[in-house]
């Protein structure tokens, strides 16, 4: 079951991606792309979001519910990440990194100057929870 949601989630992306136009500035571009409630988990739901990045763009640090957890993937490009204190690190196409509950995203960007780069980002999380990022102050 899991498996069909996250195929229907990457189906979605492919939709997207293929129509989407960046955002001004060198900001990530978020889109939610996919929100479906568990039937067999009351109460939680999966939803999935792309980040888009132009060259050498990026995320503010931000965290995410304290419930949700979070698997990336990186669809293209690389992506600079840094969770909690731990190292920054670079993730290829292809390379995909968790985030759990509470944790606090500081560095989240395009590895690279010169070519675009997308993160897909499943949320296990509450269904009520509206709002998916909350940027540092």
């Amino acid at each position: 079951m899991l498996g069909k949601m996250i195929s229907a989630a990457a189906f979605a992306v492919a939709i997207v991606a293929s129509t989407a136009a960046h955002a001004a500035g060198d900001k990530a571009k978020v889109t939610l792309v996919y929100d479906h409630e568990l039937p067999n988990v009351p109460g939680k739901s999966i939803k999935a979001v792309l980040v888009e990045y132009k060259p050498g763009g990026t995320s503010p640090g931000h965290t995410h519910p304290k419930s949700a957890f979070i698997y990336a993937t990186v669809l293209e490009g690389s992506i600079k990440s840094q969770v909690n204190d731990g190292p920054v690190k670079i993730y290829k196409a292809g390379e995909s990194f968790p985030e759990f509950p509470g944790d606090h995203h500081s560095v989240s960007a395009n590895g690279s100057k010169t070519a675009p780069a997308k993160l897909l980002a499943v949320f296990v999380v509450n269904s009520d929870e509206t709002e998916l990022t909350t940027d540092d102050k």
